[in-house]
């Protein structure tokens, strides 16, 4: 298995920018498809973006396109989550997940999750 922690959330103003970090604890990180979850207060977890386990090939939301890019190093274990012109819309809480068996856009396809970090973009 592996162990994720993320890192970069915060208070940023609509149309800010924050880049969020999934540190993996494991020996075999570039094994695993990543991904990016969020989850809004009442609402039900939702998809952000994926990686492939080889990169670069990525994909995403529509809610998000164009406006985050997913990308990671797995010299440095580490999967992150720039994200640009950021909306009120986009507070939520975000996880970092990996699959060991499919690159996916449903959670039930990610094993493993990090404690997620909180994002919140204030008018």
């Amino acid at each position: 298995q592996v162990q994720l922690v993320e890192s970069g959330g915060g208070l940023v103003q609509a149309g800010g920018s924050l880049r969020l970090s999934c540190a993996a604890s494991g020996r075999t990180f570039g094994s695993y498809n990543m991904g990016w979850f969020r989850q809004a207060p009442g609402k039900e977890r939702e998809f952000a973006a994926a990686i492939h386990r080889s990169g670069p090939s990525t994909y995403y939301a529509d809610s998000v396109k164009g406006r985050f890019t997913i990308s990671r190093d797995n010299a440095k274990n580490t999967v992150y989550l720039q994200m640009n012109s950021l909306k009120p819309e986009d507070t939520a809480v975000y996880y970092c997940a990996a699959s060991n068996n499919y690159y996916a856009n449903y959670i039930a396809a990610y094993h493993y999750w990090g404690q997620g970090t909180q994002v919140t973009v204030s008018s």
